[in-house]
């Protein structure tokens, strides 16, 4: 029998908990994020309101339906709410950083940082980040992330995993620099297939997660269940990760 890799990681698109019939639905993400049985899930597009009902609150109620503790990236304020990146951790989670990525007056995007143990003195530098859509504003955030205040930071002693909603859909200068100095997840190889978004009928691949070479994959699936397919236009997606050697 397969050991289990050391730990299991997913980014998912949530789109603020609207699914493909147009309602908004937590309950039906909170499923889906229970069927992945994930340590470490990294979700974009959510919106978190308090006052209201507990649904409203997308980032506790849905770490909640997982039972782990969650941590918010606001990128900015919608219909009175933060609106942002979350991870939700299984693991001790060090230190959380946020960065602001806008590079276009049209939305502002960004990516929060969290450094997680994923073992005893074992962290993992986990950057959840959801780009923008215009060609020339990602051609601005690959200069932002691949900089001395993100990823090329002289704090970041550990392996980094980044992941996330990169609105890529063609090999762009996000792509290229990240694959420079990472490893991809070639989802032609693990998946066979070359499109993953939108979930029910794909013509493109947005949800990327790019690694350092210090972390080894063991796993990578598509979770193309029947309630994943209605409950977002994006589908989760989970590696399984082992660390390879020492930490840089």
């Amino acid at each position: 029998m397969k050991d289990k890799p050391a730990f299991r990681i997913a980014t998912y698109n949530t789109h603020k908990c609207r699914g493909m019939d147009g309602r908004i639905r937590p309950l039906r993400i909170a499923q889906v994020l229970r069927e992945l049985d994930a340590d470490v899930i990294a979700l974009q597009e959510v919106v978190s309101l308090g006052g209201g009902r507990k649904e409203q609150d997308q980032a506790r109620y849905l770490a909640d339906a997982v039972g782990f503790p969650y941590y918010l990236g606001e990128t900015r304020k919608l219909r009175g709410g933060s609106y942002g990146n979350v991870v939700i951790s299984r693991f001790p989670v060090k230190e959380v950083e946020v960065y602001d990525l806008s590079a276009s007056s049209r939305e502002a995007r960004g990516c929060i940082r969290c450094d997680i143990e994923v073992a005893p003195g074992k962290i993992i530098h986990l950057f959840n980040i959801h780009l923008g859509t215009g060609y020339i504003e990602r051609r601005k955030q690959a200069n932002l992330l691949m900089s001395r205040n993100v990823l090329l930071s002289p704090r970041l002693k550990h392996p980094r995993l980044i992941l996330g909603d990169f609105n890529e859909w063609t090999r762009g200068r996000v792509s290229k620099m990240l694959n420079h100095s990472f490893e991809s997840v070639d989802i032609q190889l693990h998946l066979n297939r070359r499109r993953t978004y939108p979930g029910v009928l794909p013509f493109m691949h947005l949800d990327h997660m790019y690694f350092d070479r210090t972390l080894f994959l063991e796993e990578f699936v598509l979770h193309r269940s029947p309630k994943a397919l209605m409950a977002s236009d994006h589908l989760p997606l989970v590696a399984g990760f082992r660390l390879a050697g020492k930490q840089r």
